[in-house]
């Protein structure tokens, strides 16, 4: 592997202070060595930034020059705080603090609080969007559900400007934000929500930055105590940072410039929650006496990959697009970029399913695998195009490893094992760890082989498998390791949040997958209105679009596919057109006739068929009202959701049973036979033929095959065909 990518599971500690410099390329080396002073670092994608920091701090901490106590790393998410914190461990600086800037906060909130303020923190509010639907309902605005949600985003993205509520209107109408509601409206609610929390003695996450700057503005001992614990600061992703938390950084720095800043002002993909990428740009106005390094040379992407995404940021315009930084891409070569246009959206995950299980079987394990979208309600027909291609995912952004309850109780039970020693009879013909652990989790679910299909029996033995294959890079570490030792491991990176690797495809939002890397990357749905997003409307919003997209590109090593689908819904009118970010990239694309509907699309490699054959089909219709439909829920029934249902409740139970028994014969999750709204569109429309159930949205080629004669027969009052074979097959065996 190369200096940036992926090391050992569990690297020896370097011996010295100058062997945590061992590997590093020459900028990674001159960041690593740049202690003093003012410090800015311009990293691309993939080129080793949090290898550079992490080795910088370690080797000030290793050579003496900095005392772990004194330095705190600032990141935006737990993930990367956690890594970060698992890497300097590895490095030989546990003692640093690694933080995010709330944790940060909280922290030095709670301590000081009593001494500045008296009495203890207020509680925090656990779901701020049921305060401000109270706070709408108090100032008589009735808000849907998408409301809700974007009022409360308007709501924070005011407090981490420092914006109160009267100022709310003008503030909106100079940065040009698209206000959900009036803004007027949006005032009074802010106001009222303001009101609620003083009220109840509540606070919210944004109040923790505002509550602790306050502190240190108003307490000049309580900010000089903290000034002269942390004396070296180093912030990652300096891009993603609000005008609260640059105001929060300059108050723990003082008058002080110890400080280093990591960013790329191309990555930046938060402004609409108030980041910017303004105080990443302007470092050497503020220090004029820094260092800047630039870290260009990519160590994940191959050189197709890399290609792409400098094409991707030639286009673009702006101030972060004139700061852009040309990688070079330090990989062996690799397979182009594909590009698929598929007929419409249950086809293209169909097909992105199939790609993914050819990928599987050629050898690209699945946890190397991500299917990444532009919003989260695009996932639903991904999960279950995954599911019926047997392959199994995990949605990201679902609760950390160490909190799931098979992990919890498989940490008691290794550590009860652990203590008993060899009068644990599970051990007794157990002779080394990795045989231990698989003895031990063997009793709650783990097994040599996994279960069939996806779902919770699927994802429990995952988290268990992950356990067993992290003891075995241990041991293969360490070979004199003990059990004891591995649960000393496992708690250490349960305190740093340094999960091992789960099986399993990656689904993901493009914004989750900011910080992350697979071998193999699916970009999908990239139609204009989706990539960009057709609430998109200003140069600036289309700009965060495309760096958007960027992020995406760049989250691949080797294997990259992009696709859009030509209609949303099956035998609709295929009028969309793929992302114009993607015009002069793509094969065939460079010069497209103004003017010509699609002429951007089925070029390229582009995979045809299917949109051949679906767009011979007439459009989606309601069966009760024959409103054309659009929504997948609603497709899949053939009615709109409000019309009356026609539903043979007797059938669908009947599905029901028969489709649990054929579940666990299978051994996978009910699901993976049909869904429940499969089933209740079967029951409604009660099929007779093979034709007639082929036309209901779930029941593909090969579930017809497999599963067609059964439902047949239940829909026509009938037992299912299998619970006859036994005695068929009787009848019909040559030894008979």
């Amino acid at each position: 592997m190369t200096a940036a990518t992926h090391s050992s599971l569990f690297p020896q500690v370097p011996d010295s202070a100058d062997a945590v410099l061992d590997g590093l390329d020459p900028e990674q080396r001159e960041v690593a060595t740049a202690l003093s002073g003012p410090v800015c670092v311009l990293a691309g994608a993939g080129t080793g930034k949090t290898r550079a920091i992490t080795h910088r701090i370690a080797y000030g901490v290793r050579s003496g020059l900095l005392q772990p106590s004194s330095v705190l790393a600032v990141t935006f998410t737990n993930r990367a705080a956690g890594e970060m914190r698992g890497r300097l461990r590895q490095l030989g600086a546990g003692g640093v603090q690694a933080r995010t800037f709330h944790s940060a906060a909280l922290r030095q909130l709670q301590y000081f609080w009593p001494k500045a303020v008296g009495g203890e923190v207020p509680r925090l509010v656990e779901r701020k969007i049921q305060l401000v639907a109270e706070s709408a309902a108090r100032c008589r605005v009735r808000l849907d559900r998408n409301e809700l949600r974007d009022v409360t985003g308007e709501i924070e993205w005011s407090k981490v400007t420092q914006t109160v509520p009267e100022d709310y209107p003008a503030a909106a109408a100079k940065t040009g934000r698209e206000a959900p509601r009036d803004p007027a409206e949006i005032a009074r609610i802010y106001g009222m929500y303001e009101q609620l929390k003083r009220d109840r003695g509540v606070i919210d996450f944004e109040d923790v930055l505002l509550l602790t700057v306050g502190v240190l503005q108003d307490r000049h001992d309580i900010a000089e105590t903290v000034r002269r614990q942390y004396q070296h600061f180093v912030v990652d992703e300096y891009q993603d940072v609000s005008p609260l938390q640059q105001r929060l950084l300059e108050l723990w720095l003082g008058d002080r410039d110890n400080l280093c800043v990591v960013g790329d002002a191309s990555q930046t993909i938060y402004s609409f929650t108030g980041a910017t990428p303004d105080y990443l740009l302007d470092f050497r106005v503020r220090h004029p006496r820094a260092t800047v390094v630039k870290l260009i040379r990519d160590y994940r992407s191959t050189p197709q990959v890399v290609r792409l995404a400098n094409g991707l940021l030639a286009q673009a315009r702006g101030r972060a697009a004139e700061h852009r930084l040309e990688l070079v891409s330090q990989r062996e070569s690799g397979p182009e970029p594909h590009y698929c246009a598929y007929g419409d959206e249950p086809a293209e995950a169909e097909g992105t399913a199939r790609r993914v299980r050819d990928l599987i079987d050629s050898g690209v394990p699945a946890s190397e695998i991500a299917i990444l979208y532009r919003i989260n309600a695009q996932s639903e027909v991904y999960e279950q195009a995954l599911a019926d291609a047997g392959v199994p995912y995990q949605l990201r952004g679902a609760e950390r490893f160490f909190e799931r309850p098979e992990v919890r109780e498989a940490g008691l039970l290794l550590r009860g094992a652990a203590r008993a020693g060899g009068a644990d009879a599970q051990l007794a013909d157990a002779d080394d760890v990795p045989s231990q652990v698989r003895a031990v989790l063997g009793t709650r679910g783990w097994t040599a082989e996994p279960p069939a299909g996806s779902g919770a029996v699927r994802d429990r033995w995952e988290s268990l498998a992950a356990l067993v294959r992290l003891a075995e890079d241990f041991v293969r570490a360490k070979p004199a390791a003990t059990l004891t030792d591995l649960v000393a491991e496992l708690d250490e990176r349960a305190s740093a949040q340094h999960a091992p690797t789960v099986e399993g495809v990656t689904l993901a939002s493009l914004h989750a997958a900011k910080g992350l890397e697979w071998d193999a990357v699916f970009l999908v749905g990239l139609t204009e209105g989706m990539m960009p997003i057709t609430y998109a409307k200003t140069d600036e919003q289309v700009e965060e679009e495309r760096r958007l997209l960027y992020v995406g590109v760049t989250r691949a090593r080797r294997h990259l596919s992009l696709s859009w689908a030509l209609s949303r819904a099956p035998g609709g009118r295929a009028s969309r057109r793929p992302s114009r970010f993607l015009n002069g990239l793509r094969p065939g694309s460079a010069a497209p006739r103004p003017g010509t509907a699609g002429a951007a699309a089925g070029q390229g490699g582009v995979e045809r068929g299917a949109a051949a054959r679906r767009k011979r089909r007439g459009p989606a219709l309601c069966r009760v009202c024959g409103r054309t439909l659009t929504d997948a829920g609603e497709i899949k029934l053939m009615r709109c959701e409000d019309c009356p249902s026609e539903l043979d409740e007797a059938l669908y139970e009947r599905l029901r049973d028969w489709r649990a028994g054929q579940a666990e014969l299978l051994g996978q999750p009910a699901y993976c036979v049909f869904t429940d709204k499969t089933l209740l569109a079967i029951a409604e429309a009660v099929p007779g033929t093979e034709s007639e159930l082929s036309c209901i949205s779930g029941v593909g080629g090969r579930k017809l095959d497999k599963f067609g004669a059964d439902v047949l027969a239940l829909c026509s009052g009938r037992e299912p065909v299998s619970s006859d074979a036994p005695s068929e097959a009787t009848e019909d065996s040559p030894e008979k």
